[in-house]
Order: structure tokens, then sequence, then C-alpha cells
């Protein structure tokens, strides 16, 4: 069950870990400070900035952390393997997509994480309880085993543009895909990896409330777009979006794993 309804979440609001792992790529909006006047009953916070790589190289971008540096974040967070997790975002690029394929990533059971459907967006325009009381964390002991076949770096994507092994999907705009508006991360140059295909995330959603659009509707607009194969890399500007395409693909195709390159245009457009 990749996605869960708001639906489904206000009946099971106490038998699952609820996570908002809200990022905003706009300066005007502040993650953390948003969930602390509002978030959904006894929900932790997942800090996408501090939960990526902190090396300095890789600032820009939301590369993955270490395994150690993953079991030391969830672990405070108090998320047990165990554990059925339901992530949420009140992000319009719906960054909770990107914290499901962080625990996939390393080793948390896919039948066990779920993106609440709509996120906060649904959820408050269905007028459902919220709160700013502190949800109280026990410090757990959490493992993780990585799946580095979901990942590419930008050397096999600069193999593959010579050798077109996998097809490359943007989901960022499609003026930022052409080089037709600027990139939002100082030092990042316009356009897009050679032979990738564009598709911006607003295709594959319900803007209105941020749920993604049903499964005739994603497979018309992945088939329309000649994107049938398991073959598939997502990228977008750091990771991001495209795992909201990872995601969306995932729900028309059980066979296929997610595929995320990591670096995405964020390192690969690097001036």
């Amino acid at each position: 069950m990749t996605l869960v309804s708001t639906d489904w979440l206000s009946e099971n609001l106490n038998k699952v870990k609820i996570i908002d792992a809200s990022w905003h790529l706009v300066k005007n909006r502040n993650a953390i400070e948003e969930y602390n006047k509002e978030h959904i009953e006894n929900a932790i916070f997942f800090d996408l900035d501090k939960s990526s790589s902190q090396k300095k190289s890789l600032a820009h971008g939301h590369f993955l952390p270490t395994a150690s540096d993953h079991e030391k974040i969830i672990s405070e967070m108090g998320i047990s393997n165990s554990d059925k997790i339901i992530i949420y975002c009140y992000s319009d690029l719906i960054s909770s997509c990107r914290a499901w394929f962080q625990f996939l990533y390393f080793g948390h059971d896919p039948k066990l994480v779920s993106v609440l459907n709509g996120g906060m967006k649904k959820w408050k325009l269905e007028g459902r309880k919220i709160t700013n009381s502190k949800t109280k964390i026990i410090k757990s002991n959490y493992r993780a085993k990585e799946n580095k076949n979901m990942i590419k770096l930008k050397s096999q994507i600069d193999e593959n543009i010579k050798n077109r092994e996998f097809t490359i999907v943007d989901g960022r705009s499609k003026n930022r895909f052409l080089g037709k508006e600027p990139e939002p991360r100082p030092g990042v140059k316009s356009g897009s990896i050679k032979g990738s295909k564009s598709m911006p995330l607003t295709e594959i959603v319900n803007v209105k409330d941020n749920t993604f659009l049903d499964i005739t509707k994603l497979r018309d607009i992945f088939n329309t777009s000649d994107i049938t194969s398991n073959k598939i890399v997502m990228s977008c500007g750091s990771s991001v979006t495209a795992a909201s395409l990872a995601l969306a693909y995932s729900l028309i195709n059980d066979d296929y794993i997610p595929k995320i390159y990591i670096g995405s245009w964020t390192e690969f457009g690097k001036k």
C-alpha cells in the first residue's frame, strides 16, 4: 500500500508512526516552523536537509547520508525497523516521496512505508484535526541496509549518454528542462541531461489537493511519453521531485524498483 488516503490515516492514527517530511524550495516558507505551529497528531518531523549528506561539496543537493548517519537520525526520531510508517508533507514538491525513497533505500520493508495521498494540503482542505502539541519520542535502535541499486551516480549518467541503457525522466518544470528559465540554485546552469525526457510533477498530480492522478491517467501519461520499461531513472533539481516520479511509476508498474539520479541537475548542471 504505497499510498494511503486521508480517511485511512484518520482511522489509524494511533496504529502507525507518522512523519512530517515537509521541505520547501522557496525561501519564504520554513518547514520546521510550520510543523511547530501545526501538524497531524503524533507526527514526527523529518528534516530533509539534515537527513541528507552534510559534505560541504554537496551543499546544494540532497545526496543520501551514510548508513550510520541514517541510523542515528531515524533512531532519534523513535522509529523502529518494524514500524508501519505513514509519511506526509505540506510541500508543492511532495517531499514526502523523497523520505519514502530514503526509507526504502536504507532497507525499510516497502510494505511498511506509505505516503499520505494529498498530504497536509488535502488534510486541511477536509478540515481534519491538526495540533501544535509536541510529539513524545522514545529513542530507538534503528538498523539500515543500503539498496545501492536504487541510485545512479554522475559517472553512470555520463556513461549512459553514450550507451543509452536506461531512460532519464526529469521532473522539473518544462521551462527549466528546456533552459528557458534560470535554475533557483546558484552556480547551476540552465538546461537538461542529453537524451532525457521531461515529465513535470504538475502533470501527474492534482494541483488542487496534491493527490496523484488515478492509475489509468498515470498509465496514459507515461505511455504517451513512451516510458514503459523498467529501465527508468528519475531526475529533477536535487532528487526531491524525482522521488515523486518514482512513486508514481511504481503505482503502475509492480516490477519497477525506484531508481533516482541522486545528484540530479544540481550536480550535472554545475557551472
